[in-house]
């Protein structure tokens, strides 16, 4: 080989890499990166990282309310529900799924709402109103009777639709069923004050003797409570609070006209304590102490006048300031025109 050819073998061979090295890896394909993602989450879901939900479209005839239901069905009408009604048919569909359980033993019903008792009744309503089609979409849980109900109180609790009457009676029933009474333990279960619970707590223990007197007691807040309370003590005041909510009862039902709820309770306050008619204006009978619902004294109402009524805050007296504010709503509601 002449010395030029000679030169330019040598060239070509010096590119070449006869050495054992391991090559640099392949790029997985896609298959192997599918492959490897649903591997991964397996492994979550085993692990509890992510909770995989089971969404399904159902015949709503087929899903009842559970007992433990916050919101009273019975109230449910096309006026409560007109907002979610219009929503799901502009988007032709429902869009947040119910949440629901699985019931056995029972041929008419495969579920039970825990939550969705508007949504349950719009795809009902719906599906008799020209919308035969549409499914009530739901999210399947296992779980239990306290925890069904802390999961409907928080996507509950904030929504203006929901009464506190209704929200008051489903803490009132949930106190014995599932906490034994002891409304510490409640409130620390569901993440509020004990002071909190405490309003929504007198607001459903009010008697039907008095609540008579309002044509709609839905219509009752828990900043009525309290003033309804303070009508219950002694026993002859609250025999002349239940004798004017049975008068008042009969003339709006005669009259097929409701009071509003102040009116109401301005009419119930003045029967238990009637004005005096006779001696100084200045007072209008003894002082009264009003106490917090542990018992601890928050304000002293002094007496009336024609220029207005005189309080004494007791700041000393144990109540907290919640407490205070409380008693003044209380008393705005029962004399403030």
């Amino acid at each position: 080989m002449s010395r030029k050819n000679t030169g330019f073998a040598a060239d070509l061979a010096a590119g070449i890499d006869l050495s054992e090295e391991t090559p640099p890896p392949r790029r997985s394909g896609l298959a192997s990166n599918v492959l490897t993602g649903r591997s991964n989450r397996l492994a979550d879901l085993a692990s509890g990282a992510i909770v995989n939900r089971t969404h399904e479209l159902v015949d709503p005839a087929r899903c009842r309310m559970w007992a433990g239901h916050n919101r009273d069905y019975a109230l449910l009408t096309e006026e409560r529900c007109a907002d979610l009604i219009e929503s799901i048919k502009a988007q032709g569909r429902q869009e947040m799924p119910a949440i629901v359980r699985r019931v056995s033993g029972d041929p008419d019903f495969d579920f039970e709402v825990i939550c969705g008792a508007r949504r349950h009744w719009s795809i009902t309503w719906l599906r008799t109103h020209n919308y035969p089609d549409f499914k009530f979409l739901v999210d399947v849980r296992e779980i239990g009777d306290e925890e069904a109900f802390r999961l409907a109180d928080i996507e509950n609790r904030a929504r203006d639709d929901l009464t506190d009457l209704e929200r008051a009676r489903d803490y009132l029933r949930a106190l014995d069923t599932y906490y034994d009474g002891r409304q510490k333990t409640m409130a620390e279960r569901l993440k509020v004050s004990e002071s909190w619970l405490t309003r929504y707590l007198d607001l459903a223990r009010l008697p039907e003797e008095l609540t008579r007197a309002f044509v709609n007691p839905q219509d009752l807040g828990i900043r009525n409570a309290m003033a309804l309370k303070g009508l219950l003590k002694p026993e002859d005041r609250k025999a002349r609070a239940y004798k004017e909510a049975a008068r008042l009862s009969e003339a709006q039902a005669a009259s097929g006209e409701a009071l509003p709820v102040l009116d109401v309770i301005k009419a119930l306050t003045l029967a238990v304590d009637p004005p005096k008619r006779s001696g100084s204006p200045k007072r209008s009978g003894k002082p009264e102490t009003i106490s917090s619902s542990t018992g601890k004294p928050v304000l002293r109402i002094e007496g009336a006048d024609r220029k207005g009524i005189r309080l004494t805050l007791l700041s000393k007296g144990g109540a907290s300031r919640q407490d205070a504010e409380e008693a003044i709503r209380a008393v705005l509601d029962q004399h403030w025109a």
